[in-house]
């Protein structure tokens, strides 16, 4: 009697550089391949394929990308490896000639790994399958599930701006979403899980609501639809631009059931000579309008900002602008970038440069700001009453969690607090920055 054959099963090991939106296109991908068959593992674990998602913002995205692939060809001399993402869109014929890479695939192909790549058998050639950006039409309902605690929920995919530092439009396409309809199906999916909080992730999600070029909806609609989703205790939303963040979408989330109180709200610059050099839609007055409006209906709200520092034309003084901006301006915590060149866009070829070791210091200035900043915006919240989503990371003894207003705080550790919503006071801040709790509030029902 023969015996049945028996197809080894194929392993899988994933790699994401970049932004919470790389690393939940990256999960649902994973669990494309799961439920073909393959297994998925860790790096290190002899994978026979290996599948890493690039970032084009990131500095030296040529460097990680060599990097990657060299180590997991150490690990693995006879794997198969795959590159997508961002920097697969822009530089794919760079990337085909890293030793070892057996396939580049785009924008528009990066969900079709499986159909494309032919069983993943190596070829004499590396094969390159990137088409022009304009073909990356179509939106792709992506989240993660990597972690039980919260989620990543992709709900819009491009950007129709065009600012003058940036190749995310060149990576990623034109503005699109899919129905609300969808997203709501994702979420429940989500809500059926252990999941307490979703994160809403895109490129420009105050843009959400483009659906085969035209405008089917907007961010506020998505907003409050999401809000009537059972099963799920938080909606975050990730970052959304000054000129998109309304007056409708502020005033719902300060009476909503789901949406917590922070906001992450690019500036860029805080002097309006550099926002018009970069192409931003707003000037610093729309800015603080809008930090003044969260500030008035939700005074315990957190909101974070992206800066850039040493953009062409940033002089001394415009620099102090940004500076004493922020300063003075009632934020939480900023993300310092610091102004890198990238290729075909409008910023390399303007005049001013900054040199680098100055960019470096005045990156470092608004690092200590944003020190002081958190610290002061923790301080102001001390002896407050907050629902903390605790986490399963432990460290020396202390377990830690988020408040809806993004206050990181440590606990003694409970294995029972573990997921769970707790209500908690909040007491100090620890030499560790992280804030402790009153004890007795984490064990009152």
């Amino acid at each position: 009697m023969r015996k049945p054959f028996h197809y080894a099963v194929k392993k899988v090991a994933f790699y994401t550089l970049g932004c919470k939106l790389n690393f939940s296109e990256t999960s649902t991908i994973s669990r494309q391949f799961e439920e073909k068959g393959f297994l998925k593992v860790d790096f290190q674990e002899n994978p026979d394929i290996f599948i890493i998602n690039t970032c084009s913002v990131t500095d030296n995205a040529d460097k990680k990308c060599k990097k990657l692939v060299k180590e997991a060809k150490k690990i693995s001399p006879d794997s198969y490896v795959a590159i997508i993402g961002c920097y697969a869109q822009l530089k794919p014929t760079e990337i085909a000639e890293i030793e070892g890479v057996d396939a580049v695939l785009g924008a528009a192909e990066k969900f079709r790994l499986l159909e494309l790549l032919d069983g993943f058998a190596k070829e004499q050639e590396t094969k390159v399958l990137a088409s022009e950006i304009a073909a990356a039409n179509t939106f792709e309902t992506s989240y993660s599930l990597h972690d039980r605690t919260r989620t990543f929920l992709k709900v819009q995919d491009g950007c129709n701006y065009g600012c003058a530092f940036c190749t995310i439009p060149l990576a990623r396409g034109k503005s699109r979403s899919s129905t609300i309809a969808s997203i709501l199906a994702s979420a429940r999916d989500i809500a059926a899980t252990e999941v307490k909080e979703v994160v809403l992730t895109g490129v420009n999600i105050g843009d959400f609501g483009i659906v085969d070029g035209k405008r089917d909806a907007r961010f506020a609609d998505l907003v409050m639809a999401l809000d009537e989703v059972e099963g799920i205790a938080r909606f975050r939303i990730s970052s959304i631009e000054p000129n998109l963040l309304t007056n409708e979408i502020i005033e719902f989330v300060a009476q909503s059931k789901r949406f917590v109180p922070h906001f992450h709200i690019p500036l860029q610059s805080g002097s309006n000579t550099i926002l018009r050099k970069m192409g931003r839609r707003y000037l610093r007055e729309l800015y603080e309008d809008r930090v003044s409006k969260i500030k008035t209906l939700l005074p315990h709200a957190c909101i974070g900002v992206d800066v850039i520092v040493g953009f062409p034309g940033e002089t001394d003084e415009l620099f102090l602008e940004t500076y004493n901006f922020l300063n003075e301006l009632n934020i939480s915590y900023l993300h310092v970038f610091t102004y890198s060149e990238r290729a075909n866009t409008r910023a390399v070829e303007l005049e001013g440069v900054v040199p680098m070791k100055k960019r470096n210091e005045r990156s470092k200035m608004l690092r200590i700001l944003s020190e002081k900043k958190r610290r002061k915006f923790y301080e102001e919240n001390l002896g407050e009453t907050f629902t903390v989503l605790f986490e399963e990371d432990v460290e020396n003894g202390m377990m830690h969690g988020f408040t809806e207003n993004y206050i990181r705080v440590a606990a003694k550790y409970d294995p029972i607090l573990i997921n769970e919503l707790k209500q908690v006071t909040l007491d100090e801040i620890l030499e560790t920055g992280n804030v402790g709790v009153r004890e007795p509030a984490l064990y009152t029902a």
